[in-house]
């Protein structure tokens, strides 16, 4: 990988996306930008440096590959990869992906390779350049009442069928917690509810508890705390999902019990002996957090417990990205930021609330996610009947494996945290 990729004039890219694309849909991906030459050197500058010192083996348009070791990662089209780079960083490194122009043999490998090293792939005088090229949040994104519902809508409401693929039989769609590793699709099901029974026993939710769920998911916490009588309301921003569960409760049985409401968590009205909120932090945006924070609060009744499920990601590096618009937002949840714990015990103080409990298990998100992936790929055919095409079926196992590789990498991490008023246990 000595030499150079050549950077004509004209500025026009090689060869088009191996992936058919309906450039309708995916205008980005179906058009390869048009990068200045300097931009897309200084590109490949970086890339090839970071190649040197990374356990990967990398083949660039078809040279013999560098390298002996790692997972074999091949560029098909080098001029449109250091293009997407040059242009749009990672968002041009997914969609370089998802466009085919790179392949690998282990896709959660390289990016676990990545994750781990994310902070030292650019070296450090640039990093304070991050301003001049790293792309701003659109405004559209921003997570007022109408903007929130949009957001969630876009991954949500994409299909109800989409997620049951994927799936397992309980729809949970969060970190489950597993006895023992390496994690068995079989016996994903009984994951999920032992992480639900785990956050309903931490909210001591039972018999008459009032309780309140924000962010509803498929309804089977719902379902799990209306089986130990508790009274319940759950919110959602979600058409499909509130119509899903809302099926599945009167099927259950247990309508009399649960409310679904689609209904933002700033308009909640009511006093309730426990809150519990799934990895839905992580949709709010940091703008958000102080009213989050203070909805929670107010809504929590005396000697009451609030309890979050939220994926974290270390403080210095929260900091560093927080304004950064990334191929995740772009794609997969916009208008969010992971938080750090520290800022999540931070904005609770504010709010009156304290920590009274926090456990991490990042390692069984990993195999979650693991799972999941598997379940997906396996189920390209049925994906694609759906009316999902080739492109959204790479960007869905770009998102699982590059959210897997976050966690293996232990640049991601999920905790479960107890919050009770201030001076309360």
């Amino acid at each position: 990988m000595k030499a150079a990729v050549s950077y004509p004039d004209d500025r026009s890219t090689t060869s088009a996306p191996r992936v058919r694309v309906d450039a309708s849909r995916w205008p980005d991906v179906a058009r390869v930008p048009r990068s200045s030459p300097v931009r897309a050197r200084v590109a490949e500058w970086i890339v090839r440096r970071a190649l040197d010192r990374l356990p990967l083996r990398v083949e660039l348009g078809g040279a013999p590959h560098t390298g002996d070791q790692g997972p074999l990662v091949t560029v098909h089209d080098p001029q449109a990869f250091f293009r997407r780079l040059g242009t749009d960083g990672l968002i041009g490194f997914g969609e370089s992906y998802m466009a085919g122009e790179w392949d690998t043999e282990d896709l959660v490998d390289v990016l676990t390779v990545l994750a781990a090293n994310v902070a030292s792939l650019v070296p450090r005088p640039l990093q304070s350049l991050r301003g001049l090229w790293a792309r701003r949040h659109p405004a559209p994104q921003r997570n007022t009442l109408h903007g929130a519902r949009a957001n969630i809508s876009r991954h949500y409401d994409l299909s109800n069928d989409l997620f049951a693929l994927f799936l397992d039989e309980t729809m949970t769609y969060s970190a489950a917690v597993f006895r023992g590793f390496p994690a068995q699709w079989p016996k994903l099901a009984d994951a999920q509810h032992r992480k639900i029974d785990r956050l309903l026993d931490l909210a001591q939710v039972g018999e008459g508890t009032r309780l309140l769920e924000i962010g509803t998911g498929w309804g089977e916490l719902a379902l799990r705390a209306a089986e130990r009588g508790a009274r319940v309301k759950t919110v959602t921003l979600s058409r499909e999902q509130r119509a899903y569960a809302i099926g599945r409760i009167e099927a259950a049985g247990h309508a009399d019990r649960v409310s679904v409401e689609l209904c933002d968590y700033r308009q909640v009205t009511g006093d309730f002996d426990a809150i519990v909120s799934v990895e839905m932090i992580e949709a709010v945006g940091e703008e958000y957090w102080p009213v989050y924070f203070d909805t929670l609060s107010g809504r929590l009744a005396p000697g009451g417990r609030i309890v979050l499920q939220a994926i974290t990601m270390p403080h210095e590096r929260m900091l560093a990205t927080r304004d950064t618009y990334t191929w995740i937002h772009k794609y997969i949840f916009p208008g969010g930021l992971i938080p750090s714990v520290e800022a999540v015990d931070q904005a609770a103080r504010a709010a009156g609330l304290a920590t009274v409990h926090d456990d991490a298990y990042g390692a069984h998100y990993a195999e979650t996610l693991r799972l999941w992936r598997e379940r997906f790929n396996a189920q390209r055919e049925q994906v694609a009947a759906l009316g999902f095409d080739a492109v959204f079926a790479r960007m869905w196992e770009f998102y699982l494996a590059y959210s897997e590789a976050g966690f293996r990498a232990r640049y991601l991490d999920v905790h479960q945290i107890v919050l009770a008023k201030a001076g309360a246990r």
